[in-house]
């Protein structure tokens, strides 16, 4: 069965394109600064504290129809604006968020209208899970696990108020709303199309993670129930 990928609403079948999977493995680099110090043996290490976006190649050859179904490929491609959901039938249990700028160079193959090709996108450094889009739903105090390496930045919907407690961390949200949204990807917290920051306090001054292995969730009797997303990645 040939290989595939979504980019947004875009599926490369609908052009004729298939993939090969070489160069979809790839990982990240870490954003470190080195300094040279005088007398010091050794850089100075100065660690940026995130991933540096990463350059995925698809290599790619193209069935029929070699001048209509590139030029509608790229044209659906280009059409999808910023960051995309990108998956690929290689990674079924996972997805990146990437952007694509063009253009497809194409190599024709003789006789035959079909041609070869090779697709770049640029993408955020993670391998999003999609088990990490399941909610986990708490009406009691209980915890979650983190299945992966590295902390998480989910999204919590409150409803109640008082102090919910998120690993380490409490966070103290007033009566001010039935429900309020945390989400710590984009650090923000609101109530549908309210701005709720102002009624949302955290222990550290910091959005809450979820830390690799399980995670205590505490919830006052004001809190009736959590939902989770919680956002697994790996690299």
């Amino acid at each position: 069965m040939p290989n595939t990928f979504t980019f947004g609403s875009v599926t490369s079948s609908t052009y004729g394109v298939y993939i090969s999977g070489s160069g979809v493995f790839n990982a990240p680099a870490r954003d470190y600064e080195y300094i040279e110090v005088p007398g010091r043996s050794g850089d100075l290490v100065i660690n940026n504290k995130r991933l540096r976006n990463i350059d995925l190649v698809y290599p790619a050859f193209i069935t029929s129809s070699l001048s209509s179904n590139i030029s509608g490929l790229e044209s659906a491609l280009l059409s999808q604006i910023g960051y995309q959901r990108l998956t690929d039938s290689y990674h079924t249990s996972e997805f990146r968020l990437a952007t694509f700028e063009g253009p497809l160079d194409v190599t024709p193959i003789k006789k035959l209208s079909a041609g070869e090709f090779e697709i770049l996108f640029r993408c955020k450094p993670q391998r999003f899970l999609t088990s990490g889009e399941s909610t986990t739903t708490l009406t009691s105090t209980g915890s979650i696990s983190n299945p992966t390496l590295f902390d998480s930045k989910p999204q919590i919907v409150v409803t109640g108020y008082g102090e919910l407690g998120v690993g380490g961390q409490t966070i103290t949200i007033s009566n001010q709303y039935t429900s309020v949204t945390i989400d710590s990807d984009i650090g923000d917290c609101y109530s549908g199309s309210d701005n709720a920051n102002h009624y949302v306090t955290f222990s550290d001054d910091q959005f809450p993670v979820l830390k690799p292995g399980s995670n205590a969730i505490t919830l006052d009797a004001t809190i009736t129930k959590v939902v989770i997303t919680p956002r697994w990645w790996t690299l």
